[in-house]
């Protein structure tokens, strides 16, 4: 009998240690890590810290460097992602109220009227009704540009200017043609000045003269180029588009009770925010938040409100300045993007994350990225470049992961490559 339970106890704890084993060696250690990423010639004197942790535990099966603070970039975007999902239950688009043949409006942040890329055919057909329309501006303004942007990323369409009620993307558009040249709004068409010694299509920070060259400009372009906003120019745009009188009143009337329209385009406007990483919505959207909250845009109280709002689960504390991430004051850690990444799987699914976000080798930002069922955000600035998301293996196990690069002087494409030969050596080993 003795040598009978000797003999199971002895069983149990080889059993118990090769199982030990299986667990450790499907975990991998610093030291792994850091020769992994020596053997990639890209990452050589580049800043690289990694997280790898299954979706439903905190014990991670990775981890190298995952508490220093890195430049996001875009990967800021998925602060403002979930800030907006536990926000809104349906994405505001204008507020309204009809007074006889008058229609009062006023803002709400959202930015796809007329949007180049994302048109929204309900807020179109609310604006193509026949009445007075009388605009109510917002109390305060947004800053146009962000924080730590760089000054002369101005003539960007990736840095479009901020603007309580976004029209056009805030942006011109000239279409090349083989007679003419089409302008959209058709308002700038009188501040266009030839230039044959110019670029394609520029114009100066301080004003909205237009400058292009229709010898570099071909049959197949479509330029942008963001313009300067204020309450006027929105009201002359919109009047232009509508071809109905359009008002700018001086303050709200605090007695007027206003109405809402909901949009219909939430799942656009999430994946022109995570898979095309559209830094203007990105910045709507925090707008958007900001005006829920505090009754005016202001972006920074908004900010320090969800820092609050998140303290108790954030591990550490965030740098965050903007909703896109093309400020460089933004600071995060990678276990800190791991926690947001959880609440984002906890507020909406695997099934919207797998809609919304880039997928690798098929969608947005991913498309150049070899790697398999992957769904992550990139966030790239010059010398940085990040993907953080999730990854669902055939055997149904789900992961979280952020994989940050800084401070690299490769090109970005070799940075991509070696980013996604760490998560196949990563892969192999977890299944």
């Amino acid at each position: 009998m003795f040598s009978y339970l000797y003999g199971m106890r002895l069983l149990f704890a080889c059993l118990f240690l090769l199982f030990y084993i299986s667990l450790w060696g499907q975990r991998f250690s610093e030291r792994k890590i850091g020769k992994m990423i020596q053997e990639i010639p890209a990452l050589e004197q580049a800043h690289v810290a990694i997280i790898i942790e299954p979706l439903n535990t905190s014990k991670p099966k990775a981890f190298y460097q995952g508490d220093y603070y890195m430049t996001p970039a875009s990967n800021t975007k998925l602060l403002t992602y979930l800030a907006a999902v536990q926000t809104f239950d349906s994405l505001p688009a204008v507020f309204f109220h009809q007074q006889d043949s008058i229609m009062h409006f006023k803002a709400t942040g959202y930015p796809l009227l007329y949007h180049p890329f994302y048109p929204d055919p309900d807020l179109t057909s609310f604006f193509d009704q026949k009445y007075s329309w009388q605009y109510h501006p917002t109390r305060a303004k947004p800053h146009p540009h962000g924080s730590g942007w760089s000054w002369d990323d101005y003539a960007y369409y990736f840095a479009a200017e901020t603007s309580p009620f976004p029209i056009h993307g805030n942006t011109l558009e000239l279409i090349g043609s083989p007679t003419n040249f089409q302008f959209t709004p058709q308002a700038f068409e009188m501040e266009m000045v030839l230039d044959s010694r110019s670029k394609k299509l520029h114009r100066k920070k301080s004003h909205n003269r237009f400058y292009f060259n229709p010898n570099k400009i071909s049959e197949k372009d479509t330029l942008y180029h963001p313009f300067i906003t204020s309450d006027s120019l929105f009201v002359r745009l919109l009047q232009e588009q509508i071809n109905h009188p359009v008002s700018l009143l001086e303050a709200s009337k605090p007695e007027i009770h206003w109405e809402v329209l909901n949009s219909k385009q939430e799942a656009m406007l999430y994946k022109a925010l995570l898979q095309e990483s559209d830094n203007g919505v990105a910045e709507a959207l925090l707008n958007m938040i900001a005006l829920s909250q505090f009754d005016e845009m202001d972006v920074p109280k908004a900010i320090d409100s969800l820092k609050s709002k998140w303290k108790s689960w954030l591990p550490d504390p965030i740098e965050w300045v903007d909703g896109s991430g093309i400020s460089r004051y933004n600071m995060i850690t990678p276990r800190t993007l791991i926690a947001v990444l959880k609440k984002i799987h906890q507020k909406v699914g695997p099934d919207t994350i797998k809609d919304y976000f880039p997928k690798s080798a098929s969608s947005g930002t991913l498309k150049d990225h070899t790697i398999k069922n992957v769904y992550a955000k990139t966030g790239t600035l010059k010398h940085n470049h990040n993907l953080s998301g999730f990854w669902f293996s055939p055997k149904g196990n789900a992961y979280v992961f952020s994989i940050m690069v800084n401070h690299y002087t490769a090109p970005t494409g070799e940075i991509r490559a070696a980013i996604s030969e760490l998560i196949r050596q990563f892969q192999k080993k977890l299944k």
